[in-house]
Protein backbone atom coordinates (compact mmCIF):
# COMPACT_ATOMS: atom_id res chain seq x y z
CA UNK A 1 0.00 0.00 0.00
CA UNK A 2 1.21 3.34 -0.37
CA UNK A 3 1.20 6.24 1.43
CA UNK A 4 -2.35 7.57 0.46
CA UNK A 5 -3.95 4.49 1.02
CA UNK A 6 -2.50 3.69 4.63
CA UNK A 7 -3.92 7.42 5.48
CA UNK A 8 -7.10 6.70 4.18
CA UNK A 9 -7.45 3.71 5.80
CA UNK A 10 -6.88 4.88 9.35
CA UNK A 11 -9.91 7.46 8.60
CA UNK A 12 -12.63 4.93 7.73
CA UNK A 13 -15.66 4.41 10.14
CA UNK A 14 -17.96 1.89 10.98
CA UNK A 15 -21.12 2.89 9.19
CA UNK A 16 -24.29 0.34 9.14
CA UNK A 17 -24.85 -1.34 5.88
CA UNK A 18 -26.34 0.85 3.10
CA UNK A 19 -28.18 0.01 0.04
CA UNK A 20 -30.55 2.21 -2.10
CA UNK A 21 -34.45 2.77 -1.05
CA UNK A 22 -33.70 2.76 3.09
CA UNK A 23 -35.40 5.44 4.55
CA UNK A 24 -32.39 7.17 6.65
CA UNK A 25 -32.10 9.76 9.42
CA UNK A 26 -28.54 11.42 9.09
CA UNK A 27 -27.59 13.08 11.99
CA UNK A 28 -25.21 16.13 10.49
CA UNK A 29 -22.69 17.99 12.54
CA UNK A 30 -23.08 21.74 11.56
CA UNK A 31 -20.43 24.22 12.98
CA UNK A 32 -22.02 27.94 13.08
CA UNK A 33 -18.83 30.22 14.44
CA UNK A 34 -17.66 28.66 18.01
CA UNK A 35 -20.63 27.02 18.07
CA UNK A 36 -21.61 22.97 17.03
CA UNK A 37 -25.15 21.49 16.64
CA UNK A 38 -26.58 18.57 14.93
CA UNK A 39 -28.85 18.75 12.33
CA UNK A 40 -31.24 15.45 10.74
CA UNK A 41 -31.58 15.26 7.42
CA UNK A 42 -34.03 12.34 6.99
CA UNK A 43 -35.21 10.49 3.38
CA UNK A 44 -34.22 7.97 0.88
CA UNK A 45 -31.34 6.84 -0.14
CA UNK A 46 -31.17 7.51 -4.31
CA UNK A 47 -28.00 6.28 -4.87
CA UNK A 48 -24.11 5.07 -3.61
CA UNK A 49 -20.97 5.81 -4.68
CA UNK A 50 -18.77 2.72 -3.19
CA UNK A 51 -15.23 3.32 -2.79
CA UNK A 52 -13.82 2.61 0.25
CA UNK A 53 -12.60 5.99 2.08
CA UNK A 54 -14.19 7.71 -0.60
CA UNK A 55 -17.72 6.38 -0.60
CA UNK A 56 -20.57 8.55 -1.04
CA UNK A 57 -24.33 7.79 -0.71
CA UNK A 58 -27.01 10.40 -1.92
CA UNK A 59 -30.29 11.03 0.21
CA UNK A 60 -33.25 12.69 -0.99
CA UNK A 61 -36.21 14.37 0.63
CA UNK A 62 -38.61 16.05 -0.23
CA UNK A 63 -39.54 19.46 1.44
CA UNK A 64 -42.25 22.17 1.48
CA UNK A 65 -42.76 20.81 -2.10
CA UNK A 66 -39.31 20.87 -3.38
CA UNK A 67 -37.36 17.89 -3.43
CA UNK A 68 -33.95 17.99 -1.75
CA UNK A 69 -30.99 16.01 -2.24
CA UNK A 70 -27.76 15.88 -0.89
CA UNK A 71 -24.68 13.84 -0.95
CA UNK A 72 -22.79 12.18 1.81
CA UNK A 73 -19.21 11.21 2.14
CA UNK A 74 -19.63 7.59 3.93
CA UNK A 75 -16.68 8.20 6.37
CA UNK A 76 -17.02 12.04 7.23
CA UNK A 77 -16.27 13.35 10.63
CA UNK A 78 -19.01 15.58 10.51
CA UNK A 79 -21.79 12.85 9.72
CA UNK A 80 -22.35 12.30 13.91
CA UNK A 81 -24.66 8.83 13.32
CA UNK A 82 -27.06 7.18 10.86
CA UNK A 83 -30.44 5.66 11.73
CA UNK A 84 -31.75 3.42 9.11
CA UNK A 85 -35.84 3.36 9.27
CA UNK A 86 -37.35 1.45 7.11
CA UNK A 87 -36.63 -0.28 3.94
CA UNK A 88 -38.35 -0.94 1.03
CA UNK A 89 -37.92 -3.23 -1.95
CA UNK A 90 -36.57 -2.16 -5.49
CA UNK A 91 -35.11 -3.34 -8.20
CA UNK A 92 -32.39 -0.77 -9.37
CA UNK A 93 -28.95 0.54 -7.83
CA UNK A 94 -29.52 3.84 -8.74
CA UNK A 95 -33.05 5.36 -8.12
CA UNK A 96 -33.12 8.68 -10.31
CA UNK A 97 -36.43 7.95 -11.30
CA UNK A 98 -38.19 9.37 -8.25
CA UNK A 99 -36.99 13.02 -9.43
CA UNK A 100 -39.36 12.86 -11.72
CA UNK A 101 -42.64 11.21 -9.69
CA UNK A 102 -44.64 13.45 -7.31
CA UNK A 103 -47.09 12.62 -4.19
CA UNK A 104 -48.18 8.93 -3.60
CA UNK A 105 -46.28 8.05 -7.25
CA UNK A 106 -43.06 8.51 -5.56
CA UNK A 107 -43.79 6.02 -2.91
CA UNK A 108 -41.66 2.73 -2.66
CA UNK A 109 -43.05 -0.54 -2.06
CA UNK A 110 -42.16 -1.64 1.52
CA UNK A 111 -39.89 -4.58 2.13
CA UNK A 112 -41.67 -7.37 3.77
CA UNK A 113 -40.14 -8.50 7.26
CA UNK A 114 -39.29 -11.63 8.59
CA UNK A 115 -42.08 -12.47 11.52
CA UNK A 116 -40.96 -12.55 14.84
CA UNK A 117 -41.43 -15.75 17.02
Amino acid sequence: MNAIETIEQAQMLERPDLRPGLTVRVHVKIREGEKERIQVFEGVIIAIKRGGPRGTFTVRKVSFGQGVERIFPLHSPSIAKIEIGRAARVRRAKLYFLRKLRGRAARLREKRRPMAQ
